[in-house]
């Protein structure tokens, strides 16, 4: 046998084997068989599926686009706010801590270097983003920080502090009454974690990091609440 037929054969062994391999690769796509079935998380519960919005914002410019918007209050009496008027914040005006779920209507959003003496609920450096709000059905406009920006770093906070729509509707399938103690800032027996959050603050001390099966204790601007929870449900309530 000459070397060209040799040659040849080699070349259609090879090419029979490729086009073997290749039609049951688009064989196997083409019905690639019963996918396994896969059980779905049993611990998951509505809230872990409640659709949150982040805005995860990396600039000045990304938190420009709240102006003009509404957000509630997510991290609750934790942020002070201050008066604002003719174009300055009166820092030395500590109008408190705002509440959890309060609704802040934003009127602009701008830059300010607070004095180094103030706490206004986050770390200072050369300068800070401020978001300047109204509280429902007053004209006043209020101030609250949101962002620092300094050394070349910027950094927001506004997905930590904000819900983007109304928890009411987010948290829609909650029961009558736990909105009801929700709204008023109290703690009924039978809450949850997150809704125990959301009504009394975020400032808490635990005994435990095992959520749902543990006492918290909560800081509601100088109001202490002591909550035990069982199954992540509030079994027992201490105030003082």
């Amino acid at each position: 046998m000459k070397t060209w037929q040799k040659s040849l054969i080699v070349t259609l062994i090879t090419l029979t084997i490729g086009g073997i391999y290749l039609l049951s690769v688009y064989m196997h796509r083409r019905n690639p068989g019963i996918a396994p079935q896969t059980t779905p998380d049993q611990s998951e519960t509505p809230d872990d599926v409640a659709e949150v919005r982040a805005m995860f914002p990396t600039s000045f410019d990304d938190v420009l686009k709240l102006q003009g918007t509404t957000v509630w209050m997510k991290n609750g009496y934790t942020m002070p706010y201050f008066p604002y008027s003719s174009g300055h914040i009166k820092f030395i005006q500590n109008q408190g801590k705002i509440p959890s779920i309060q609704r802040l209507d934003i009127k602009k959003v701008i830059k300010s270097s607070p004095p180094a003496q103030i706490d206004d609920g986050i770390s200072h450096s050369s300068r800070q983003a401020f978001a300047i709000f109204a509280l429902p059905g007053s004209p006043d406009l209020y101030a609250t920080a949101i962002g620092v920006m300094g050394d070349g770093q910027e950094q927001y906070f506004t997905d930590v502090l904000f819900f983007y729509d109304d928890p009411h509707t987010i948290y829609n399938y909650w029961p009558k009454n736990i909105w009801a103690a929700i709204d008023a800032h109290q703690v009924i027996p039978g809450m949850n974690e997150l809704q125990t959050r959301l009504s009394i603050g975020q400032q808490t001390q635990s005994d435990s990091s095992s959520e749902g099966n543990r006492t918290i204790t909560y800081d509601q601007a100088g109001k202490q609440w002591t909550v035990t929870f069982v199954n992540n449900r509030a079994t027992t309530i201490k105030t003082n």
